[in-house]
């Protein structure tokens, strides 16, 4: 074999190395992903059960559930628009109540309710997910336009 030969095989082996070990490392990074759905995101379908994924949204008022003697949490999540059932096994963090921010970790069940294995509340008054503000926004433009009388045609003096 010629030197040359061998080096052309040299550079193959390691262009193979680098194809595989990066096809590897970006296996794990798809695995460890975790993608940020809103409740109306999950409601129209946009999630697959079994699916490893954050929800982010408010804690319904009235909606928290304790299981007597247990640590099990029923509440829904809302983005004033739709609500996901959640349910938690474990200590809640101490600023979660009701009306308050919130995002969860964990997968959708077949019943379509949220299986949460880690929550975490809001780190102070003014947080709000995101897409939650948006939300938010987007109502009151929709209500501010629904209540605005509609624009009465004017008249221009002199013109036709």
């Amino acid at each position: 074999m010629t030197p040359r030969r061998r080096r052309l095989w040299l550079v193959i082996g390691i262009l193979v190395g680098v194809s595989i070990s990066g096809a590897l490392a970006l296996t794990a990074f798809r695995q460890n992903v975790m993608f940020f759905f809103n409740p109306s995101q999950v409601v129209a379908g946009k999630v697959q059960t079994d699916e490893r994924f954050r929800l982010g949204g408010m804690v319904s008022k009235g909606s928290v559930r304790r299981v007597p003697g247990s640590l099990e949490v029923h509440f829904l999540v809302t983005d004033f628009q739709h609500d996901v059932p959640v349910t938690y096994t474990g200590v809640l963090p101490d600023l979660f109540r009701e009306g308050q921010g919130v995002i969860a970790h964990g997968k959708l069940n077949r019943e379509g309710v949220f299986v949460a294995d880690e929550v975490l509340a809001k780190h102070d008054e003014k947080y709000m997910p995101p897409q939650i503000a948006q939300s938010l926004k987007d109502r009151a433009a929709a209500r501010a336009a629904a209540a605005a009388p509609p624009a009465a045609a004017t008249r221009v003096p002199g013109g036709s």
